[in-house]
């Protein structure tokens, strides 16, 4: 049973989980609780009705119900697994019912080998409603930076809708980030990783394809000792994995050797050859020192941002 970032899983007793991690070989699964069973549940597919928890109530749950599930994420038994919900596999049946689906999909598969696209969240649950966003998958590097291009190139042709005002204002209430609005905004604009079909807004989001699995460094997901917030400026020496969970920064400092950061707020934030600043937890493991930035879901004192990207902002004739 292989698992990734983006997967769903579905226990036994019909919880349905996302899956927080690459599967690291062992017994369990890194993930986070987002569907129940529930008669009386707002969210309906084909298995039944559901009810969908947030962030606090998924935990209040599993320590109720099944507290050995609690640690930093929930902790889910290969055991305890029937199913696997994979992104790549649902989205051409998905598509084939869902218009807006649908052209994105036709969209990115103009130019991406549609086996590299999926479709992730409570489209790949079949418990979308009315308002539901779309997260899109794209697998592999090359693939993600190409499909960021073809969104960018489709919004200015008027193919798709840019992100309004309106609906930036919705995302920067839904994420609180530790930045202003126009901080917030500057860096999110550069990502070309979001759009809309009508009122509908959709984000693409990057996963390892089997090649990159193999770059992969378990001790990222390996908790170091805690030893205390600190807010750094450095230089970012490698960007390559920013859009992964966690999204990694390699930098140019003279104690800590890189950023990891756990919310997806601050993935892609900043560009090789950049300069960042940045609060977050140091930890110390035997091999590095690294600033963790999102030790809670919504990384109160904790932030990311590119100073050099901030910069150039203050002078609009300079390129991005």
């Amino acid at each position: 049973m292989n698992a990734r970032i983006r997967d769903f899983v579905i226990t036994k007793n019909d919880w349905i989980f996302s899956v927080v991690s690459y599967d690291l070989g062992g017994e369990e699964l890194r993930c986070l609780l987002r569907y129940i069973p529930d008669d009386m549940g707002e969210r309906v597919s084909e298995r039944g009705r559901y009810k969908k928890l947030d962030f606090n109530e998924a935990y209040e749950f599993l320590r109720t119900h099944r507290a050995d599930y609690v640690e930093d994420a929930h902790i889910v038994p290969k055991a305890d697994i029937k199913e696997i919900l994979r992104p790549e596999e649902r989205l051409p049946v998905i598509a084939d019912h869902d218009d807006k689906v649908k052209t994105i999909y036709k969209l990115l598969g103009t130019h991406i080998p549609q086996k590299r696209l999926g479709i992730t969240g409570s489209y790949l649950c079949g418990l979308n409603g009315e308002t539901s966003d779309m997260d899109f998958v794209v697998y592999g590097l090359n693939y993600f930076t190409r499909a960021r291009e073809v969104i960018e190139d489709a919004c200015a042709k008027g193919f798709i809708t840019p992100i309004t005002e309106e609906m930036w204002r919705y995302i920067y209430q839904k994420r609180k980030p530790e930045l202003s609005y126009e901080e917030f905004i500057a860096h999110e604009l550069r990502k070309k990783h979001r759009g809309a079909i009508g009122s509908t807004y959709f984000d693409i989001l990057y996963v390892r394809d089997t090649e990159e699995l193999q770059q992969l460094d378990k001790r990222d997901y390996e908790k170091g000792k805690r030893v205390g917030h600190r807010l750094i400026t450095a230089e970012v020496k490698d960007a390559s994995f920013s859009f992964d969970s966690p999204a990694i920064y390699k930098l140019e400092h003279p104690e800590i050797d890189k950023i990891l950061s756990f919310t997806h707020t601050y993935a892609g934030q900043a560009a090789a050859g950049e300069t960042i600043e940045a609060r977050g937890m140091v930890e110390r493991t035997e091999d590095e020192t690294r600033l963790v930035v999102g030790t809670t879901r919504e990384a109160r004192g904790e932030w990311m941002r590119s100073l050099s990207l901030l910069s150039r902002k203050k002078h609009p004739w300079a390129r991005l």
